[in-house]
């Protein structure tokens, strides 16, 4: 068996967008990328993962009246983005973008 060398180890930058919004999470995902691409990044996505959906059933009244009663749901939209072999400039390229309110990044190395 060959040993690897150091230059050949792949290092990823690994990037979980979530958000309540399809389109705010389309467009982070796509200011995401254009950023990386701009420092000559390799990049792998973004990758729709699948939608989280969580429902909710509420009664309408309080005691009575059971048979009336209202639906909610959440729903989840999720990225995924992974940047192979960055450097430093990549990294300080993405601490510093200005994504919109309601969309959460995790950031990973592997």
């Amino acid at each position: 068996m060959s040993k690897k060398k150091p230059e050949e180890l792949l290092q990823k930058i690994r990037l979980r967008i979530k958000g309540y919004d399809h389109k705010l999470v389309d467009n982070s995902a796509h200011q995401i990328v254009e950023t990386a691409e701009r420092q000559d990044a390799k990049i792998v996505g973004p990758i729709p993962l699948p939608t989280e959906i969580r429902k909710y059933t509420v009664n309408r009244s309080t005691f009575v009246h059971k048979d009336s009663r209202e639906q909610f749901e959440l729903r989840v939209h999720k990225r995924l983005i992974d940047i192979l072999n960055p450097n430093q400039k990549i990294i300080e390229s993405l601490s510093n973008l200005n994504l919109p309110a309601g969309v959460d990044i995790e950031i990973k190395m592997i």
